[in-house]
Parts: C-alpha cells; sequence; structure tokens
C-alpha cells in the first residue's frame, strides 16, 4: 500500500481505504479482459479451421466466413497464449469432402504416374510373378564362382556355351561342365546333352559343378582302337581281330548288337577296406561278375550295377583313403544316392588304359546314339559357317604349316628340315633386330631381353611353379589325350623349365634348359641342337613339328578363370 498519503487529521485514513478499492477494480477489470482475449483467440482458431476446410472444399470461403470482432493488440503473454494452442486439421476428412464437394466446373488434374497407382503396372506394387528359371552356380579352377540363372530344359552344352561366351574364352568344343562332390571324392563330365537343373537336384548341398576343358570327351570318335583293346573287347576276340574301327564303333551304337567289355577288376567289399578280384562283364542290361573263375554261363553271373539309372565317377581322393591296390579307381554311384558311401561300387583298374576303356564303353553303352549326335552337333556347326565368318578355335585345332615368305607369293614349307632351319633363321633375325632396337632405344624394364623370359607367362599353357603331382593332375582331368600339355617353372633348377606331355595316356616331362648365346639368353629342349629366343618360339615350333618328343604339342592345359 505504497501509495497511502498522509494528509491532515481524521483524512488519510479514507484516502488509503479508497485506493485500495481502485486497485482490486482494476485488477477485476484485467482479468475480465484477459478472459474476453482467450475466448476471442479460440474462436480466431476454429475460424482459422473453417477457413481451411472452407477453401478445400471449393475455395471459395471467404464469402461464407463468420464475421469475428478485431482484436485487441495483445501484449506478449497473450501472443504467448495465443501461438500455444494446438491447431488441428484433419486432412483426411477435408479431402474425402472436396472429393464429394468437388464442383463440376473445376478439372480434374491428370495423374502423372499412373503405373505407380495401380498394381497391375507397378513394378514395386504389382505381385511376384513365378519364373521357370533355376539358379546354377559354377566354379572355375582357381576357386571363382559364377552365378547364372537358367531355364529348366538348358543342356550342359548350352551352359558351356554361355560360361565361354562370358568368360571371353575359346569355343573349341572341348569345355564341359564337372559334377564335383568334395565329401565322396568323386566327380564326372555331364554329357552335353543332360539338363544341368535336372542333374542339381540329384546333388548333395556340399556338391558343386566345375567350368573344365575335358579333350577326351569325344576323342574314342576319333581313335577307338586307342580306347578299346582287342583283348577287352568281346566280338574283338572272336573276330581275331579284324574289326575294323568304323564297325567297333557301329556295334557300340547300334542297340540291336550285343557288345561286351570283359577283364578283371577289383571290387571293394562293403563295409570293409578290403577288395577282391573279380572277372567282370560289361553288357546294355548292366555291369556283372562272375562267380567261377572267367566263366559265362548265366548261372555264375550275378549283377553287379545297372546301367539305366547309374553314372559313372572317377575317385579323386587317391588310393591311400580306401586302401586300393592302384591308383586307377572309379566307381559306379546310383543316382538316387547322395551321400551314402555304403551304395557305392567301388572298383580299381589295374592300368589306366583299362579304366578308361571301362568307363568309355559304360558311356557308350547307356546313351548309344545320343553320345554320337551330340558330337556332330559342331561338326555340322562349323561346315555351316559362312566363308566371310571366321570361326573361333583353338591353336590345337588349327593346321599350322611352316610358311616362306621371302619370295613375291608364300609357300608351305613341306621339308621339315627346311622348316627348321627356317625357324632358326627367323629367330636370329629377332634377336639381331631387338638389339639393335636395345642400342638405338632407350633402356625400357620391358626391353626384348628381359621380355623373353617372361612373355611366356600370359599364355594359357604356362602354369608357374606348379608341382609335378599338381601337372599330373591337371593332365588327368583334362582327358590325357594324345599331346596334351604344359610348362610350368622347375623345382630342381631356378632357371629352367618344364615341359609336362601326355602320350599313349602315359604322362612325360621334359626339362628346358636356358642357354647363353652372343649375350643373349635362349632356350633349348634337345640340349643346345635346338633354340629358341623365348618359351613361345619354342611351343610354336614343336606344334609343328614332333622333333625329339613322342608328339607334336596339339592340346594345350588350361585353367579359366570365370
Amino acid at each position: 500500500w505504497g501509495g497511502t498519503h498522509i494528509g491532515p487529521k481524521g483524512f488519510g485514513h479514507t484516502h488509503v481505504h479508497t485506493h485500495t478499492y481502485r486497485i482490486l477494480h482494476s485488477s477485476a477489470l484485467d482479468l475480465k479482459l484477459l478472459v474476453n482475449d482467450m475466448n476471442s483467440s479460440m474462436e480466431s482458431v476454429y475460424s482459422t479451421q473453417a477457413d481451411t476446410a472452407l477453401i478445400l472444399n471449393n475455395g471459395h470461403g471467404q464469402s461464407h466466413r463468420r464475421h469475428t470482432p478485431p482484436l485487441l493488440p495483445s501484449s506478449p503473454s497473450r501472443e504467448k497464449l495465443r501461438h500455444s494452442q494446438p491447431m488441428h486439421i484433419q486432412a483426411v476428412r477435408c479431402l474425402q469432402e472436396a472429393h464429394r464437394l468437388r464442383p463440376a466446373s473445376l478439372p480434374a488434374i491428370p495423374n502423372p504416374f499412373p503405373e505407380l497407382c495401380s498394381p497391375a503396372g507397378s513394378p514395386v506394387l504389382s505381385p511376384l510373378q513365378t519364373s521357370d528359371n533355376h539358379i546354377v552356380k559354377v566354379w572355375s579352377e582357381d576357386g571363382a564362382g559364377k552365378v547364372l540363372e537358367i531355364p529348366a530344359d538348358m543342356t550342359a552344352r548350352d551352359v558351356c556355351q554361355l560360361l565361354v561366351y562370358k568368360s571371353h574364352c575359346l569355343d573349341d568344343n572341348a569345355w564341359s561342365l564337372v559334377e564335383h562332390h568334395p565329401v565322396l571324392g568323386l566327380e564326372r563330365c555331364l554329357e552335353d546333352h543332360e539338363l544341368v537343373v535336372q542333374v542339381q537336384a540329384s546333388m548333395s548341398s556340399d556338391s558343386k559343378f566345375l567350368f573344365r576343358k575335358n579333350y577326351a570327351k569325344y576323342e574314342f570318335f576319333r581313335n577307338p582302337l586307342n580306347f578299346f583293346p582287342e583283348q577287352m573287347v568281346a566280338w574283338c576276340q572272336e573276330s581275331e581281330g579284324s574289326i575294323s574301327p568304323s564297325q567297333l564303333l557301329q556295334n557300340f551304337l547300334n542297340s540291336s548288337s550285343c557288345p561286351e567289355i570283359q577283364g578283371y577288376l577289383y571290387v571293394k567289399e562293403p563295409g570293409r577296406r578290403s577288395w577282391k578280384k573279380l572277372y567282370m562283364f560289361l553288357r546294355r542290361s548292366g555291369l556283372y561278375y562272375s562267380t567261377k573263375g572267367t566263366s559265362k554261363e548265366p548261372r555264375h553271373l550275378q549283377l553287379l550295377s545297372d546301367l539305366e539309372d547309374s553314372n559313372i565317377f572317377t575317385i579323386i581322393t587317391g588310393r591311400k583313403l580306401h586302401n586300393a591296390p592302384a591308383d586307377y579307381q572309379f566307381c559306379i554311384k546310383p543316382s538316387k544316392v547322395r551321400s551314402d558311401c555304403k551304395e557305392l561300387k567301388m572298383l580299381c583298374a589295374e592300368d589306366e588304359q583299362s579304366r578308361t576303356c571301362w568307363m568309355t564303353a559304360f558311356r557308350l553303352l547307356k546313351y548309344g546314339i545320343v553320345l554320337y549326335q551330340s558330337y556332330n552337333v559342331p561338326q555340322q556347326r562349323k561346315s555351316n559357317l559362312s566363308p566371310f565368318s571366321a570361326p573361333v578355335r583353338s591353336v590345337s585345332e588349327n593346321s599350322l604349316v611352316a610358311m616362306d615368305f621371302s619370295g613375291r607369293t608364300g609357300r608351305v614349307i613341306d621339308n621339315p628340315v627346311e622348316a627348321q632351319s627356317a625357324a632358326l633363321e627367323e629367330g636370329q633375325t629377332w634377336r639381331k633386330r631387338s638389339q639393335r632396337m636395345n642400342v638405338l632405344g632407350s633402356p625400357s624394364p620391358l626391353h626384348p631381353s628381359s621380355l623373353s623370359t617372361v612373355i611366356h607367362r600370359t599364355q594359357v599353357w604356362f602354369h608357374g611353379r606348379i608341382m609335378r603331382e599338381e601337372a599330373h593332375k591337371m593332365i588327368i582331368q583334362q582327358g590325357q589325350v594324345d599331346g596334351l600339355f604344359l610348362l610350368r617353372d622347375s623345382q630342381s633348377n631356378p632357371k629352367a623349365f618344364v615341359l609336362t606331355l601326355c602320350h599313349h595316356q602315359k604322362i612325360k616331362h621334359f626339362q628346358i634348359l636356358p642357354c647363353e648365346e652372343d649375350g643373349q639368353v635362349l632356350f633349348s629342349l634337345d640340349d643346345g641342337a635346338t633354340k629358341f629366343t623365348d618359351l613361345i618360339h619354342l611351343v610354336e615350333f614343336y606344334q609343328l613339328n614332333r622333333g625329339v618328343l613322342p608328339s607334336k604339342l596339339k592340346h594345350p592345359c588350361t585353367a579359366v578363370a570365370l
């Protein structure tokens, strides 16, 4: 009550009460004004909601807006109170009313993205479409894999053609898909006509497909006598070896004939590590063994396995795992068996030729004329090529000849001695040219003298520092045909190289030694009698000439990276 005034006696007390009433009356007016201000603020909020709804309805909300009295200037406290009120806009309800009350005079705005609103044409909203394609993963020798989406009717040949196209490989019709079972230690090459999806359905989860070359896939059509020794084919013994190679194949392919492969095989006893030597007979009806020596009488024959519902595999685990009597193991696996070793028929031959004969005869007797048709498909494709299209072939299928271009026209050098001297002369000319370039040009890390020692590493037939056992394994996996070869670094001499060559199903090794002449490093396979500037020249020469080798170099042992 700081407003109390001290006046004359009898008047000071009355002034105090009067001032107090004015203050209370002023506070009551302020409170009433505050309530009125709050009510007007709420009305303003509701008016704003109505305006928004009317604008959304027809855009003419101002003509129907309810009149509200103007607000008094608000204090900061009133502004705070006004802005703190929630403003609820019922958007869904307003949009529904706007759609219902839209006047006909206003044009509808077209939807610029109708495919996002219709589930049938939307890639996101449309239901999932079922596809007949299947996922197949194929692995290469280096451990890399490639995932393919293929239809259910795609054959092994078609998958190989697809991988050749995707990997930019040379298509020489020797590529194949390999069914690999690491747990069982088995693998086999799929036939070209087999359906990949169907084969995959019979494989276990740890099995996989490999992409690999197999030069021996149809080699028996070219050289049948090398695959079927006379002592193992029944009619050869009866005809005293007078049968021709063409008749030999016709007897296998003709379903009316009854060819028979016979000989001794080791059979692993079920549930034991011991093997028993039995005389076996392979016919169209199945594989039999004789219970009495070499007798063919029906009462002495017992069926070991049929051919229709089985496939023949090569055992890759080695002889120690199964205590095999030799290294030439193979087995017959029923198609329904996934990972049960008890159902496998483990067999072992005495040599590689016998094993190849049994396995090739199994394929011929099971598939017959279908194999011959698959063999003829690439041959017919080559003959149908136009003369203007350049067929993609591997070096092993090209007819390489030595040429002389010293005159106006080139000529083929038929004399092998002249061809060898021409190769030596060309090598000497190349070395002189490279030395002259070294003198005239600036030093470079890739000058020809150093290039000749590393250029071979870019070739498909060079496999670097691999062991002898690994080279054997690669040769065996790719067919063991005559002329299959690879080059590798020597393990005993760090400056030398080794040529690994297959001949008559036997693997041989030849050391390539470096020699120096006029300050230039040369390479020789025959103790310096024939020298080459680099390994590429050496390989090209022995592809044309056998020289000291048992056969020419025909098929490079290749490992592709997918």
